[in-house]
This record gives C-alpha cells, structure tokens and sequence, in this order.
C-alpha cells in the first residue's frame, strides 16, 4: 500500500511538473509591441526555458529550439484579465456579508473549454475571483493559462495574494434585503468594513497578548497558562489586508461609494487596492489618483442594473488622462475572447494613445495583480506569455495567430484541432466544461453575483407562500 501511494504521488508531481514546462522558442522578423519600450520593427525575440531571454535583430536560435518566421506580424505581451470568472466552479459563499477565509483556490475547474477559447484570443493570465454577494468576499487567485494543467499548475507561482470587496446594492440585496441581516443600506456597508477592521485589530492585540505570555509560561514551565486566544483565519486574513499583504479589488459602481471606500482605506492605512467596474469613477478621477488608487473598468457596459445607470464610454480615457493605472476587464467569458477590441474602444472615446490602450489589457493589470516584474510587458527576464498577431492587435480584422506561455505554444490557429476538450471519453460519465454552465451573452445576469440568484429566487417563492 506504501509503495502504491509512492507511485501515486511520483505521478501526480509528474503531471504538474509537465504542465508547468518552460518552452523555448524564436520569434523572428515581427514588430514587436514591447509597450515599455515602443514599438519594434523587424526584430527578434528569443525565449528560452519560458523566459525572454533576447530581443534584438538577426537573432539565433539555439539547437532544437522552434522557430517561427513573424515576418509582417505583430507581436504582444499576453493579454491579462484583471476581473474574471472564467473557469470558477462556485463564485460566491453568500452565508456571510464577510467571509474573507474563504479563496478562489479551491474553486478553479482546469478542464473549462474556454480556457482554450480564451487563449485564442490572446489571453495568458486570468485573475479568477470571488463574486460581490459580500462586502468582504473571498480572496482570488491568479491564474496562467495552461489549458490541460491542474488546478495546481495553473497558478501563477508567487502571485501576490487578493482579495473582493463589494460595495452597493449586491451585498445590500443579498443580505439586507434577502436575509434580513446587516447590510442593508450603503451606510451600513461602510459600517461593515470597519467593524471587521477594528474587530481584526482587537484580535490581533490580544492573540499577540497570549502568545507572548504563553511563550513565558513555556520558558518557565511554572505559574498559571494563559487563557488561549484561538486563532481566527477571518480576522487574520483582514489584517493582512491593512499590513498590505493582500491587494483589496472592490466591485464598485457610484462615485459616493468609490469615494467612501477611499476614505476607509486611508483611516486603516490600506494602499494597494483596486476598483472593478468602477463605472462613476470618472466623476472623481482626481481623488483616485490622489490617492494612488487603480481602477479596472468596462470599455462601454452600463444600464444594467439602475446604480450603473450613469456612466459614459469616455471613462478609461478620462482616468488615463488623470494618471490613474486603469485596465480594461472582462468579467464575461466572451468579452475575454476580445479584450484587444475592448481596449481598442478606447482609442474612439477620448484621445488615449495607442500605447495606453495597450496598456489597459497588459502592464496595467499585472500592477494592479502585483505582477509587473513577470509579465505585461516584453522584455528579456521577463516571462514568455506573447501573442503573435496577423495585424495589429487593436484592428478588429486582426486574429491571434499564436499564443505561448512560459514559452509554451497553447494555441496555434493553423494547427487548431476541432474539438480541445480535455480526456475525450464518450463513455464516461463526464460533463463537459462548455456545458457546464450557459455563457452569458449579454448583462441579464450580473457574472459577479453568479450562484446567488437560486437563493434569491428561493427566498422570493417563500416569501410568496408565506
């Protein structure tokens, strides 16, 4: 039996081990967006182990190491996602308006198809996030695209940890309204947030208090053992939170809020965070960057709900030109198949650069995902996650035709085999991913409040009966 095991576990670590290979590859004769550093023409890019190892002309490739011939293509940093629930099995744990214990990590279903439709559309990292039933929900988890891995070998190793926040009317809609329970207006959500703090701190004294004393008691071995403070994953996940060890993204829509929140943060001395949709945030683009803080917003999505009715398509352009770090996200399985023409909307609404729109779908998420030293940008040391496009990746004609991660070619337009789900069986008892659950194709339903709609739906025919 300890010999089986052995083997078992030989051949797990050997299946994670060939998911997270480093490829190697040379990229020839492309223009190469390196976005950090202009544009390139006719040059070279070399990875080597999933590393970018050169990036100049007339480059080499070593032996045994592919090489592909970009001549008249485009070249780009993989496109990030910054607000995604592509291939998350269950989105929100709505049994409390705080359940900041709880993380993405256990929620992340590696066989979902649309990893590899995402990949077609030059997409390699994906933050996979909790939903917005909670003020504070659970913490996300940062994800390479490395269709036909585990759900280990997707992670992206060392990504600096995160954590959802919501504000509005989910929280208030789920738990006011739904459950009878704090919050049940904005005021209280607010309340919420600082309740937790200082509930965190407390406990941080007082955990800190008795194992101080009991590290005394154990030098002595005499006297009276302290009463034990047990330890409480909540609380210390919130403070991680105010020492800066995790990034807060907070699902937002109106200005009051955003500001709101601002506020907060700087009362507990939180620096790193981001607003997701953050739909008014143009109202108070000056105090978002007074304040350091990001922003990750939709190109031109609004008036699904009434608390986003007021917005504007001029939003990232407008944050840009307040010197915000904004990203363009998704939220939506289609729309990450497109994020290059979500942030090409962004040329038409206001007089963004080229370059800055780039930017919105790479560099800037990796900041505000707290990797910029690996990704988002093309440049040697950096890891391998690049697209090779047939035009510029901004026209809508053009198509990716080529993308690697970690030097590893995940997709190949003219090698694009009919069907890519994983282990096909048409014996087993298997549901495939692309059945799993219906792709939204338009705002009907709010992607950050999946999972809860049953309860709601529950809790009105209850209602009703009583």
């Amino acid at each position: 039996m300890k010999k089986l095991l052995t083997l078992c576990m030989i051949a797990a670590f050997g299946l994670t081990a060939q998911a997270q290979d480093k490829g190697s590859v040379l990229i020839q004769n492309a223009t190469v967006i390196t976005v950090t550093n202009g544009d390139l023409e006719e040059t070279d890019v070399l990875i080597r182990d999933g590393i970018i190892r050169e990036i100049g002309k007339d480059l080499r490739a070593p032996r045994g190491v592919e090489t592909v011939d970009a001549t008249g293509k485009f070249v780009m940093p993989g496109i990030i996602d910054a607000h995604s629930h592509l291939n998350g099995v269950d989105i929100n744990e709505a049994r409390n308006p705080v359940t900041a214990e709880v993380t993405m990590e256990e929620s992340v279903d590696p066989n979902e198809v649309g990893i590899y439709h995402a990949l077609a559309g030059g997409a390699t990292t994906i933050h996979l996030m909790h939903g917005s039933a909670n003020v504070i929900g659970g913490q996300g988890e940062t994800l390479k695209l490395r269709y036909g891995a585990s759900q280990e070998g997707m992670k992206f190793e060392n990504a600096k940890r995160t954590i959802k926040f919501a504000l509005g009317e989910n929280p208030t809609r789920v738990h006011g309204q739904g459950n009878g329970i704090q919050p049940r207006t904005r005021m209280g959500v607010e309340q919420v947030v600082r309740g937790h703090f200082d509930e965190a701190l407390d406990y941080k004294r007082k955990r800190e208090a008795y194992l101080e004393a009991k590290a005394q008691y154990d030098r002595r071995g005499r006297g009276t053992p302290p009463v034990p403070v047990a330890e409480n994953l909540r609380y210390e996940v919130l403070n991680d939170i105010i020492e800066g060890e995790i990034f807060v993204h907070c699902h937002s829509y109106r200005s009051d809020e955003i500001l709101m929140l601002m506020r907060v943060f700087n009362d507990y001395g939180i620096e790193n965070y981001t607003f997701q949709h953050a739909n008014e945030a143009f109202k108070v683009a000056n105090e978002l960057a007074k304040n350091g803080a990001m922003t990750s917003v939709f190109s031109d999505w609004w008036a699904y709900k009434f608390e986003v009715y007021y917005s504007t398509a001029y939003n990232a352009s407008i944050l840009n030109a307040n010197g915000v770090v904004n990203s363009i996200n998704s939220d939506n399985d289609q729309l990450l198949r497109t994020l290059n023409h979500e942030a090409a909307k962004v040329l038409r609404y206001g007089e963004t650069s080229v370059n800055d729109a780039i930017k919105m779908i790479t560099l800037h998420p990796a900041i505000q995902l707290g990797i910029d030293d690996r990704v988002g940008s093309i440049e040697e040391g950096k890891h391998g996650d690049v697209v090779v496009w047939d035009g510029h990746p901004l026209s809508i004609y053009s198509k990716a035709e080529m993308t690697f991660v970690d030097g590893t070619k995940y997709f190949d337009l003219a090698n694009d085999p009919d069907d890519m789900r994983i282990q096909i069986n048409p014996g087993a008892d298997f549901d495939d991913g692309s059945n799993f659950r219906k792709i939204v194709d338009n705002r009907d339903e709010d992607a950050c409040i999946q999972d809860n709609f049953i309860l709601l739906q529950d809790q009105a025919q209850t209602h009703a009966h009583n």
